[in-house]
């Protein structure tokens, strides 16, 4: 899956919080250096100037102002931007250019043994600790690889067009480091139309990613086997129960096993190229976004996912059919966009947003352009603060294009 905010990347003008590089782990560490110029490391450079600096300050100044010995340094300051090698030959530098520089003074004048002894201790130490520094980043990297493996996973790769949709996403952690929480989506085509999944589970944590995971799967079998809408739903239902119970068999009590998930179903049928079925479960109703404005989809009537045994005599899930004008585009977003606050603790007021940007230009509810609006709003609107998971997610049936059989 590329994202908006990637495709906005390649266009120019580095957004905010915009996905991480994609270096492969194993080789990382060997180009994160932390000074580059045009794509080429220059972190020897300081190190080298201090060196030279401390040497001819040394050579020009009279006895009684010897810093020769703060050659110690510089094998510091190369273990926090070098390599483990670079780090290493600094320190063997810096060993003979103090033997050099202090064999230029008298007998009596010399710094001697005991800060030889200094320089080169501290050249030792200073290698050392670079090498704990780069296996931490190594570490670090590894980490971050399974994280982004598991969003892949989780939140699988969807081609920019796909089962008559074009669709654009954008999810944004609100624990930057951990690169996925319990904001989920999909697109699922299949012979009774296009299916389409956003919600959000309750909570942070793996706990939410292992509810959002189990969710995905059941949408992603149900959803292209079963013909109705309505059986998709119960289908999710029950998938977080039984996933709440095999938590609990396991011993996992407190909140893993009370989490819910408020979602929006959708399901674009083969049959209606000017209608969208829906179910809520809970979730903010969808923004429906085109030439003529923008308007708010019923708000659903169900219950979010995992607290339908509330109900002691609940009824088969309503599927609310709803016509879609030609150009129009579902948008789904999770609380990170509702509930995001300036600092005066006002909401992003999404809905007047879209509709001054759609005013001003139509074109604005394309997806990829109506994801980045918003997405952007968000951002400027919370300072780049986000308090929770936040995920803009925008389809639309492409005009003329039927859904696959």
């Amino acid at each position: 899956m590329e994202s908006v905010s990637a495709r906005a990347g390649r266009r120019g003008g580095r957004r905010p919080r915009e996905r991480y590089p994609r270096a492969p782990w194993p080789t990382a560490p060997h180009r994160q250096q932390l000074l580059r110029v045009r794509g080429r490391s220059v972190a020897w450079v300081p190190p080298l100037l201090l060196l030279v600096a401390i040497a001819l300050t040394d050579v020009n100044t009279g006895e009684d102002f010897r810093i020769v010995s703060w050659i110690v340094l510089v094998p510091g300051i190369a273990a926090t931007i070098c390599g483990v090698w670079g780090t290493a030959g600094y320190a063997v530098l810096s060993v003979v250019t103090y033997a050099l520089v202090d064999s230029l003074w008298p007998d009596a004048y010399r710094a001697g043994l005991p800060d030889f002894i200094l320089v080169a201790l501290g050249g030792i130490l200073a290698t050392l600790a670079c090498a704990v520094r780069i296996r931490g980043q190594e570490r670090m990297l590894r980490m971050r690889y399974i994280a982004d493996t598991i969003r892949r996973t989780v939140l699988r790769p969807l081609p920019a067009v796909w089962g008559g949709l074009e669709h654009a996403e954008v999810y944004l952690p609100a624990d930057v480091e951990a690169r996925v929480g319990g904001d989920f989506y999909d697109i699922q085509p299949g012979p009774h139309g296009t299916r389409v999944l956003v919600g959000d589970v309750q909570g942070k944590g793996l706990g939410a990613v292992e509810m959002a995971a189990a969710l995905l799967g059941t949408f992603r079998e149900a959803g292209y086997h079963e013909r109705d809408l309505g059986t998709v739903a119960e289908r999710l239902e029950t998938r977080v129960r039984r996933h709440r119970g095999h938590l609990s068999d396991l011993g996992r009590g407190g909140e893993d096993s009370d989490r819910f998930a408020t979602a929006v179903l959708l399901d674009f049928p083969a049959d209606a190229p000017d209608a969208v079925d829906v179910v809520n479960f809970g979730h903010e109703p969808p923004l429906v976004a085109g030439p003529a404005g923008v308007r708010a989809l019923p708000p659903g009537d169900r219950l979010p996912l995992g607290l339908g045994d509330l109900v002691r005599d609940a009824s088969p899930p309503v599927v609310r059919r709803c016509v879609l004008a030609p150009g129009e585009t579902l948008l789904v977003t999770t609380d990170g966009v509702t509930e995001a606050r300036d600092g005066g603790g006002t909401y992003y007021p999404l809905t007047d947003a879209v509709s001054h940007a759609l005013a001003a230009d139509p074109c604005t509810a394309r997806p990829p352009r109506l994801v980045a609006l918003v997405r952007d709003g968000v951002l400027r609107h919370s300072a780049g603060r986000l308090d929770d998971d936040t995920t803009v997610f925008a389809v639309r049936r492409i005009i003329g294009t039927g859904l696959p059989a």
